[in-house]
């Protein structure tokens, strides 16, 4: 068959899952297998995108950094553009990524053009998220739970919240699913 011939489009996909909470909260394993659930799907780790950047690259500190700001923007960015490739080829992206101010999931809102956006929000508290952090093969060095105060305080009617502090992973995404509607998707 010729690549000429070949259509990259069709039915678009159900929407698009942003799964978001601070570092330690499940964001990356949970989105991994909610993907992992859905008929046809793609996992957009957004720090996979940063990556990306060979020469500096500035990753987000608690010091303030508009360069780390602007990058985080750049990133966002990226995975809509990315998200809504996906989704016109009908594969639902669950992208996660960090987001606890309101002007980020504004920026994410604003760009992205799939609807529906689904925001969930996995909050299990930051004395969990600092343990998980720990207990990674590679451990965070940057203690990150007070951006769990920021996100409860900014983004607190925004999305669906899940405390997966004692669920499973298998649990988490049930939960996802059975809120989003997306369950058959």
């Amino acid at each position: 068959m010729s690549l000429d011939l070949v259509s990259l489009d069709r039915e678009p996909a159900a929407g698009a899952v942003l799964l978001t909470g601070i570092p330690g909260s499940g964001k990356s394993t949970v989105a991994a297998a909610l993907a992992g659930r859905l008929r046809m799907s793609a996992h957009i780790e957004v720090d996979g995108l940063q990556e990306l950047i060979v020469n500096g690259g500035q990753w987000p500190t608690p010091a303030a950094n508009p360069e780390a700001d602007r990058q985080i923007l750049l990133r966002a960015r990226h995975a809509c553009l990315l998200a809504d490739s996906f989704v016109r080829a009908g594969f639902l992206p669950v992208l996660d990524d960090v987001v606890v101010r309101r002007s980020h999931l504004d920026f994410y809102r604003a760009t992205m053009r799939t609807t529906p956006f689904h925001v969930v929000v996995l909050a299990p508290g930051p004395a969990v998220a600092r343990q998980r952090n720990q207990a990674r093969e590679k451990a965070l060095t940057t203690d990150w739970s007070p951006l769990d105060e920021a996100m409860r305080t900014e983004l607190h009617q925004e999305g669906v919240w899940i405390d997966n502090a004692v669920l499973t992973v298998d649990e988490t995404v049930g939960a996802i699913l059975s809120a989003t509607g997306l369950a058959d998707a």
